[in-house]
């Protein structure tokens, strides 16, 4: 347990870079700065299967809840990884479709560094996040 504390810890003095392999593609993102966000480390690694919504973002099941102790926003920019927390899921927002999200809103807990195309493509798909150490 001692790792997983130490790892959290690290997530609230640096720029934490965030890995994602999406199929054939390594995608990069930086943690936002907040509570939710160094919940979301302490379960890493993790592969989800990340279905489409709205041909706008991909969303997969967080196997717990983690904190809603952060901003919350009803609107997202493309790029953005948000937490949903009323079902625990993740999204990674790929296309603006001008559409508000739905209350409670979402809590940004990343943004993609680059490589957002590697989530526009039709149906699910398996993403597995690592922290970069």
């Amino acid at each position: 347990m001692l790792c997983g504390v130490t790892k959290v810890a690290s997530v609230k003095q640096r720029s934490v870079k965030l890995r994602l392999r999406v199929e054939d593609s390594v995608v990069t993102a930086t943690l936002v700065d907040n509570k939710t966000s160094r919940d979301l480390a302490s379960l890493l690694p993790l592969t989800l299967t990340m279905n489409d919504l709205f041909r706008r973002e991909k969303y997969g099941h967080l196997p717990k809840a983690i904190s809603r102790e952060a901003k919350r926003s009803r609107s997202f920019e493309v790029g953005d990884i948000g937490y949903w927390s009323p079902s625990h899921d993740l999204a990674v927002f790929y296309r603006q479709d001008g559409e508000a999200i739905p209350t409670p809103g979402i809590i940004v807990v990343a943004k993609l560094d680059s490589g957002v195309d590697a989530f526009d493509v039709p149906g699910s798909m398996k993403v597995r996040i690592d922290l970069v150490e």
